[in-house]
């Protein structure tokens, strides 16, 4: 138990960090402002993502049916937790939107992949992947629909969705792998290139999102508080325990149980700062949501990975 917590903090929190410290230093000295790099991430790093990920990932039909409707079906199992929890605390919309993507995304690639390779070795990365290359479309698709909630009304938030490129370039690598057709060499080069660049900017920003800008005093208002007191235990308690219930309900069992048990059970995803940050969807709360998860799954994560074992 302590050699795998050991592994897990040596694995994966020590090269995740590298990139949030150098955010968090660009924030306190520089004063960095992050709007234009998380437009960028966005709407260049994040569809170059998908779009590799997609063209080039080993994706068997075996588990994809599982992986499918778990998925959907704890998506809108969190989605009402967090819409039945808003109202119970009367929580505004820019806290609302935040809860939503706080309870629904989780941080399955920059963290999940390298803990499900260090935990259950190459045949739970290849089960993972389906369900992460799922997740991202979800995150900014459905996920931009959450967060421009906030500001804009369900029509207008609809078609924020069909204004990011993330769906069509989903849409063009499946086409592509359908076909069996493949990029010029150059190009596919150049793209993956974009798509590597994707961990390390979104991680710089949530550094930069966690520490306080200089000089400025943010209210934490008491709305803003049971909001975040409410995303923690969501995503710490009530994601998992669900997650477990769905599970079972569609007699998922052995490696691809464990693999989607752990992935539905990690942090709260970095992406959801850039969409809060985007769409006004209370950032500040998101952000420290997502360090304090962060901060949580460094002790649940490993004795989880026991159990599921």
């Amino acid at each position: 138990m302590l050699h795998s917590f050991l592994l897990t903090l040596y694995h994966v929190f020590l090269p995740i960090s590298l990139p949030v410290i150098g955010g968090i230093l660009l924030k306190r000295f520089k004063n960095w402002d992050t709007r234009s790099l998380s437009t960028f991430s966005l709407y260049i790093l994040s569809p170059a993502l998908i779009f590799n990920t997609l063209l080039h990932a080993e994706i068997t039909w075996t588990d994809v049916t599982s992986t499918f409707w778990f998925s959907i079906i704890n998506l809108i199992a969190l989605w009402a937790l967090a819409e039945l929890l808003s109202r119970i605390f009367r929580l505004g919309a820019s806290e609302k939107a935040g809860l939503t993507l706080v309870s629904t995304f989780t941080n399955c690639v920059n963290y999940g992949l390298p803990l499900v390779l260090l935990a259950f070795g190459q045949l739970g990365l290849d089960k993972a992947s389906v369900y992460v290359i799922g997740q991202m479309i979800i995150v900014n698709t459905v996920g931009i629909f959450f967060a421009a909630r906030s500001e804009f009304t369900v029509k207008d938030a609809i078609l924020s969705v069909f204004r990011m490129p993330s769906i069509y370039a989903a849409g063009i690598a499946i086409v592509l792998r359908a076909s069996n057709l493949s990029l010029p060499e150059a190009l596919d080069g150049g793209i993956s290139m974009l798509a590597a660049g994707y961990s390390p900017v979104v991680l710089a920003i949530l550094g930069a999102q966690m520490l306080r800008p200089k000089g400025a005093t943010v209210p934490w208002l008491p709305n803003v508080r049971r909001a975040f007191w409410t995303g923690l235990v969501v995503r710490l308690a009530a994601a998992p325990i669900l997650s477990w219930l769905i599970l079972t309900a569609l007699q998922v069992e052995g490696t691809l149980f464990s693999v989607l048990l752990i992935l539905a059970s990690m942090p709260t995803a970095v992406n959801a700062v850039i969409l809060a940050e985007q769409f006004n969807a209370s950032p500040q709360f998101v952000s420290r949501c997502i360090l304090w998860t962060t901060a949580a799954s460094m002790l649940m994560l490993p004795i989880m990975i026991v159990m599921a074992s």
